[in-house]
């Protein structure tokens, strides 16, 4: 068991994360209907996309039940801010860690910097399969148990649609 999952409102966020990812697979793969993000919190999902309601509740719907069913791989999300923020921070700790080296106690030369970017680089390409591990570990749980969907609300906008998704355990 995760221990992450010992605490209540990370569990719920965990769980309604790997719901939005579903549900913009369901999404995609059905309607085509271009860019789409979400956020997760212990209440939910906010989606921002340019579909109607019905096609969001339906994808979020048919989700749940595709996750409840064994489809765990539908909670990896290829797009996942996660996938970003694992490769940005190792390359971020890698050119520090090369500042460090290099400069030691002095000021940093020009060329330290060069070498620390010149080392990030292949650390961000080489880390990228890291972001869905991370996500399967920590930021998201596919196994959502009886969490259901409780609410749908959607709000058009300037450039279209965002929802927001309710859900309850």
């Amino acid at each position: 068991m995760n221990l992450l999952n010992k605490i209540p409102f990370i569990k719920a966020i965990r769980r309604n994360h790997a719901l939005e990812h579903a549900t913009m697979k369901v999404l995609a793969s059905r309607y085509h209907c271009g860019r789409m993000m979400g956020h997760s919190n212990p209440a939910g999902f906010i989606l921002f996309a340019d579909v109607p309601t019905e096609l969001v509740t339906e994808a979020a719907l048919d989700a749940k039940k595709r996750l409840q069913n064994g489809e765990s791989d539908l909670a990896i999300h290829p797009g996942c801010g996660t996938n970003l923020a694992t490769s940005a921070f190792l390359a971020g700790a890698a050119a520090f860690f090369m500042l460090s080296v290099l400069s030691g106690a002095k000021s940093p030369k020009w060329w330290h910097y060069f070498l620390a970017g010149v080392v990030a680089l292949p650390v961000y390409i080489f880390s990228r399969p890291l972001g869905p591990k991370v996500q399967e570990e920590v930021t998201v749980d596919p196994n959502i148990g009886d969490l259901e969907v409780n609410l749908v609300r959607s709000y058009k906008t300037k450039n279209g649609f965002f929802h927001i998704i309710n859900t309850r355990a």
